[in-house]
């Protein structure tokens, strides 16, 4: 629950954010099936207990990908930060939960074939049942 909760709460946040809307063809929870670069989606995620004596809660690990396409290693630098500030900016209460801590965990850029970039950013959430 929590899992799917959250996922949905961040694309609704990513997607609300005035810049990203402008530069980013989709921000969907899975790759668009045609959509052309650029684009984000969360790519994968995972969740395990995080639950207290006295309330509900997980931990869930969480990776967004970022394609698009550009000859220079910092193409997507500001693109990157952009979304790094909405993903830690995401407020903690959410209708039926509560996130006590947004953390970065790592990332990870890659050139592709065809002059394509994909950058992954994987976050930790915990969350508590509100």
């Amino acid at each position: 629950m929590y899992e799917t909760h959250l996922r949905s709460a961040l694309i609704s946040w990513l997607r609300d954010d005035p810049v990203l809307a402008a530069a980013l063809n989709a921000i969907t929870e899975e790759a668009p099936l045609r959509t052309s670069a650029p684009w984000l989606g969360i790519v994968a995620s995972a969740s395990a207990d995080w639950s207290t004596k006295d309330r509900t809660g997980r931990e869930v690990r969480l990776a967004l990908e970022l394609h698009m396409r550009g000859d220079a290693p910092d193409a997507a630098a500001e693109l990157v930060s952009a979304i790094e500030a909405r993903v830690q900016s995401l407020p903690p209460d959410q209708p039926g939960f509560r996130i006590v801590t947004t953390q970065f965990l790592r990332a990870r850029a890659e050139q592709r074939a065809s002059n394509t970039r994909a950058v992954l950013l994987e976050y930790r959430f915990r969350l508590l049942e509100a």
